[in-house]
């Protein structure tokens, strides 16, 4: 099969297509003929050399797919055996989408949604998965929360946006440029702010008349910490998911304390897969009607055949992406969703 290798840590040029033998799947997991993968900015730390695989994971980066069954492994139970080569299948990976071919757990496998394509499906796992787990499940968020996103074009952001949204909370959100506000409130957010122009504190505050947020989403870190305590309400929760600003700073524990906040976070490419199959389980339950209906969609702004993994790459660290990039194989339809 045809993979990108990472050769060495660095650029976006180190990405090579190279060819690799087509895996097995062992138990309980099943190989599948890749049509489509997500680009996700873990996929650039682990080429930059500050993400590796988790041990047995692939080499290969990619942590989400899309494709058709091509080969069950052994010991597959309960719900695990609706699956037959042939069925259609998007799938969250530890590594290995960037491939023709790529093994994935069985319990980390979902039908792609009635109505949504190959490549839209290929931009839902890590996103969708990772906006669940994160912002309903440790966040809490209610119907008539009110949440601050931040990056909400980003490829979370864009999905934050939407499903807080459908499940009736008031969503706010951070961009960096005026056009990119307009994209968060084409979504569904009541405001977005220009974080580059406007103190994004200030701005909550003016917005909530001084109560602050229920939840933020954040990707930043460091220089936004400060800033998101004071902008959380009484009881507000803190949901700490990326570090693009860094990884430290300085914290008053008395605003937490007299303000009863909760300050958590969360990574998910090293969690066992019994964890990751739970949330697959609600975020089918819960997520999957909304995306056949159409109320929520995967954002992809860009496609690019494998081969040019290093210009996805690019792409995403140039900051004008809204949503998603996603690399499609020769079983794929080649379409330019830009």
């Amino acid at each position: 099969m045809r993979a990108i290798e990472i050769t060495s840590y660095g650029a976006p040029d180190v990405l090579r297509l190279v060819e690799r033998p087509t895996p097995e799947p062992g138990p309980e997991e099943v190989l599948v003929d890749v049509h489509a993968a997500g680009v996700n900015r873990p996929d650039i730390l682990q080429r930059l050399g500050q993400y590796p695989p988790p041990p047995g994971a692939s080499d290969i980066p990619g942590l989400e797919l899309s494709g058709t069954i091509a080969r069950i492994g052994s010991g597959l139970d309960g719900d695990d055996r609706r699956w037959v080569p042939g069925d259609r299948v998007c799938a969250l990976v530890p590594g290995g989408a960037y491939a023709e071919s790529a093994v994935a757990a069985a319990r980390l496998c979902l039908p792609v949604p009635n109505g949504v394509d190959m490549v839209a499906a290929a931009a839902i796992p890590e996103t969708y998965f990772t906006v669940w787990t994160n912002l309903f499940q440790r966040g809490q968020l209610r119907t008539g929360e009110a949440v601050l996103v931040h990056g909400g074009t980003s490829g979370i952001g864009t999905t934050a946006i939407q499903l807080a949204r459908a499940f009736g909370a008031t969503v706010y959100a951070t961009a960096g440029t005026d056009e990119k506000r307009a994209a968060c409130e084409a979504l569904g957010a009541s405001a977005a702010i220009n974080y580059r122009t406007t103190d994004f504190a200030e701005a909550i505050a003016e917005l909530t008349s001084g109560r602050g947020v229920d939840v933020i989403l954040d990707l930043v870190g460091g220089p936004y910490l400060e800033r998101n305590l004071k902008s959380l309400a009484m009881d507000g929760r803190l949901i700490q998911i990326g570090l693009l600003g860094g990884a430290r700073s300085e914290i008053n524990l008395r605003t937490i304390m007299q303000r009863r906040l909760t300050v958590s976070g969360s990574t998910l490419r090293n969690r066992p897969v019994g964890e990751k199959a739970a949330i697959a389980r609600d975020v089918e339950r819960h997520v999957w009607p909304l995306l056949a209906s159409g109320a929520v969609r995967p954002i992809v702004q860009r496609t690019l055949p494998l081969a040019e993994a290093a210009e996805a790459h690019r792409l995403l660290e140039s900051g004008e992406v809204i949503g998603k990039v996603v690399l499609t194989t020769d079983r794929a339809v080649l379409r330019d969703a830009s």
